[in-house]
């Protein structure tokens, strides 16, 4: 397997042994790689018999490589066609990456190597050009226009997301049009058993009961909304996603659930009601803010009656004292703004705002990699029906996106943690049952 050193050869000093294209990747990607690469000028390089490989079709996927090494250039040249990854679908990347994720040791590279890689280029490939469509601003451009975590930067980064095309939201999500994390009775379940689960298991845990009244704050599609409306409960969701809440509502009057439910196109801060019997923030504090969490739980805090459960699903990192923002390809072309925290922090904010208790706390990790798997072999079926509806880029950019997480959370990098509290009443009683009442 070719490898790079910090020393030129001769020839490479006198011009004649320039890199080829695929000695170049390979040294971008730490070297020693068990795939095989090849490029457009012919080049090749790793294991013959590889199963899985990276081709470098395009001059345009080269720029992308090497104005932004890393994940970065890597998603920039994939979603733009200019980088295969040869031997899988698409739709589910997932062996290629896996591949991949054990032998990358991204690393930026030396004055040295670059100008030997710039002499092997020519410096035309250093010259940055357009990103794919699909990729958000930087941050920097962000923070210039609009406060991190306004309403209105919030309510762009979610629409950014979110409001892509029910349709394709279908497909990939299933019946279910659930977009968090399932929760799987069993390895062998479906994912819309698993859906459903994840709701008997909040719906319980949250002690509700016919005639009880439940806030669900970025409810997404309503499925929660839904699910409680069936078991006679009042709920009123709300989400930044004008889409989500269109299909919600119709999904609302279809059901014949309109007395009981409704979901608003709305940031949750708006709205008025209050002593609710529970609150529940389904996959929302992903994009809250870690510096917004005592305003976020105080909100919830104050929207419940003495007695009332509060019930916090998200995505966490595995511990604490790390940074919380997401990295470069999340933030860019996944959750723009998005910020992840350990466990252990959240319940500690929710603790410090008072008059709340912490009762419950539980990692449902793996469940997370199995979702992602199951969408994965949604967006297969329906590959050419969602390339028609938002066309190649958008799609390979959802498989590969889907596919990366699924590695986070088999590989403990990234968790998901379930945290149940409650409202104390004046005297600091919780007036619970002494074990867990619901059925795990």
């Amino acid at each position: 397997m070719t490898t790079y050193k910090d020393q030129p050869t001769r020839s490479q000093e006198d011009g004649a042994g320039r890199l080829t294209l695929a000695e170049i990747l390979e040294t971008m990607m730490g070297g020693d790689l068990s795939v095989r690469i090849t490029a457009y000028d012919g080049s090749s390089a790793g294991p013959e018999d590889a199963r899985y490989g990276l081709d470098l079709k395009t001059p345009r996927g080269t720029t992308y490589l090497v104005t932004a090494p890393g994940d970065l250039g890597l998603a920039r040249a994939y979603i733009s066609g200019d980088l295969e990854l040869v031997g899988t679908h698409p739709g589910d990347p997932y062996p290629a990456l896996q591949a991949l994720a054990s032998d990358l040791k991204f690393k930026k590279p030396s004055p040295l190597q670059l100008a030997n890689v710039a002499l092997s280029l020519g410096l035309e490939h250093f010259k940055p050009i357009a990103p794919p469509p699909q990729e958000a601003v930087p941050r920097w451009r962000r923070f210039a226009e609009g406060l991190r975590h306004s309403k209105t930067r919030d309510a762009e980064a979610i629409s950014y997301h979110y409001d892509v095309s029910n349709a394709f939201y279908e497909w990939v999500l299933g019946p279910s049009m659930t977009y968090t994390c399932a929760v799987y009775p069993d390895r062998d379940a479906s994912l819309e058993a698993a859906q459903d689960n994840k709701y008997r298991l909040i719906f319980e845990k949250l002690r509700l009961r016919p005639g009880d009244r439940l806030l669900d704050i970025g409810c997404g599609w309503g499925s929660m909304v839904r699910y409680a409306a069936r078991h006679g409960v009042y709920a009123i969701g709300a989400t930044l996603s004008a889409e989500q809440a269109e299909w919600a509502q119709k999904a609302i009057v279809d059901e014949g659930l309109s007395e009981f439910a409704q979901v608003r196109h709305s940031d949750y801060r708006d709205v008025p009601e209050g002593d609710f019997d529970a609150v529940s923030s389904i996959g929302l504090t992903e994009h809250i803010g870690v510096g917004n969490y005592p305003a976020y739980f105080g909100f919830m805090r104050d929207k419940l009656r003495p007695g009332g459960m509060l019930l916090n699903h998200c995505i966490t990192r595995p511990d604490n004292p790390n940074r919380n923002r997401a990295g470069t390809f999340i933030d860019r072309y996944v959750f723009p703004d998005g910020e992840l925290t350990g466990s252990g922090k959240i319940i500690s904010k929710i603790q410090d705002i008072g008059g709340l208790e912490v009762v419950h706390e539980e990692n449902l990790r793996e469940h997370y990699a199995m979702t992602l798997r199951d969408w994965n072999v949604n967006l297969v079926e329906h590959w050419d029906e969602t390339v028609a509806e938002v066309g190649e880029g958008t799609a390979r950019l959802w498989g590969l996106y889907m596919a990366g997480c699924r590695i986070g959370f088999d590989r403990n990098i990234v968790q998901l943690h379930h945290v149940l509290a409650t409202k104390l009443d004046d005297q600091g009683s919780n007036h619970l049952p002494l074990r867990p009442w619901w059925q795990a």
